[in-house]
């Protein structure tokens, strides 16, 4: 049988360098990537803090509203529970819920049953299309908000017109009570609306945007006089802030899915960013179309050569076509050595038989060696083209 010498095969594991190279560019868009998340979360941590609550005087605060209320003989009073906010719906009392999307379906059902024959004023701040339809039936919110923010009343709502300008540009809504006041509107749609009451002389107030409420927007336009006007028909103001860890929301009945708890556009901000991605993979991808040989600008070695096409093989993990290319090579040369002519040189049976004749041994052990299966991994690669170098010193020195 014959024998080849096999030389120690050569790693081909990665150094510490080569993996630093390959990956400090995904490293660095992850390292910026948590940066800027947590520097949007401290920046929104701050600024938004306490919006919406009477008790605060940040930006988005709305102490100011309170304050003012309180000069004018109106008491406020906040409640962070579904039960407070029902006990205290009544005729005297004006309830404003800051966040009515926060709600769950069951505790927007049970909130309107307790407001609809109460006699009182029920405020609904930014309420989306899932909550104002079961908070103020006969209500829709449109999908798109009002692009302006500042517009003027253009209704006949005495505290609308009292107030002139104001800064309600949010979402928009359409109603199908025919008595109803729409106020405000942004291409035809209002962002405010005052639905009375059937029974009970009360009404429900409909709010697209929460701007006239915050500390720092109170005192632009017309939105002071339109917040005290709508907050302060009543002797008492029961200011609902919706918490997550009201025990009515886990009640039994209908919860909020998890794409109600998601914030509104995160449909379109995923589109967009399917979108991006798709265009991304269009511009990274191979241009289609067949190899056009192109003669080179200049003359290269061939070593250069070699190597090139060796490194697009690793890149590719063509081990299949690498090994081809070695055996064919080692096949081309070995056949004038043993008289084969070249047209022959790559059929195994006039190759081998002529290659048996001048090495010892039956020769078997070249079929795998020279027309065997692809390797399976680099090591073994390496090891094919070791034993073929080793074949052809063989055969030239026999």
């Amino acid at each position: 049988m014959t024998t080849v010498a096999t030389p120690p095969s050569t790693s081909t594991a990665p150094t510490g360098r080569q993996v630093w190279t390959r990956t400090r560019g995904i490293a660095l868009a992850v390292v910026l990537i948590l940066v800027a998340a947590v520097a949007i979360a401290a920046v929104r941590s701050t600024t938004r803090h306490g919006e919406l609550d009477p008790r605060s005087a940040d930006p988005y605060g709305s102490r100011a509203v309170a304050e003012l209320l309180a000069e004018r003989g109106v008491s406020t009073r906040v409640v962070t529970t579904l039960g407070a906010a029902r006990a205290a719906a009544g005729r005297e009392t004006t309830l404003l819920v800051a966040v009515p999307d926060l709600l769950a379906h069951r505790q927007q059902s049970q909130l309107h049953a307790a407001t609809a024959a109460a006699g009182g004023r029920t405020v609904l701040v930014a309420a989306g299309s899932g909550s104002v339809e079961r908070l103020a039936p006969g209500v829709t919110a449109d999908p798109a908000t009002s692009g302006d923010s500042t517009l003027a009343p253009d209704c006949t709502l005495p505290e609308a017109r009292r107030a002139g300008t104001a800064d309600t540009g949010g979402v928009r809504y359409t109603t199908t009570h025919l008595d109803a006041d729409s106020c405000y509107p942004s291409k035809r749609l209002a962002t405010l609306l005052r639905i009375p009451a059937a029974s009970g002389g009360g009404d429900t107030v409909v709010l697209g945007a929460p701007d006239i409420l915050y500390n720092d927007r109170l005192d632009e336009q017309g939105n002071a006089s339109l917040a005290l006007q709508l907050l302060g028909s009543r002797p008492h103001l029961v200011w609902y802030l919706p918490s997550l860890s009201d025990a009515s929301a886990t009640g039994t009945g209908e919860r909020k899915s998890f794409f109600d708890l998601l914030p509104s556009g995160w449909l379109w901000a995923t589109l967009q960013l399917f979108i991006a991605a798709a265009l991304a993979a269009f511009w990274r991808a191979r241009r289609f179309g067949p190899l056009v040989a192109e003669k080179l600008p200049v003359a290269i070695r061939a070593s250069e050569a070699t190597e090139g096409r060796a490194r697009l093989y690793r890149k590719a993990n063509a081990r299949d076509r690498a090994a081809a290319a070695l055996r064919t090579a080692t096949r081309t040369r070995l056949a004038p050595l043993v008289g084969v002519p070249l047209a022959q040189a790559h059929t195994p049976e006039t190759l081998l038989p002529a290659l048996s004749a001048h090495l010892p041994g039956d020769g078997q052990a070249l079929h795998p060696l020279l027309f065997g299966p692809p390797p399976g991994d680099d090591a073994a690669l390496l090891a094919l083209t070791d034993q073929l170098d080793a074949l052809e010193r063989e055969v030239r020195r026999s």
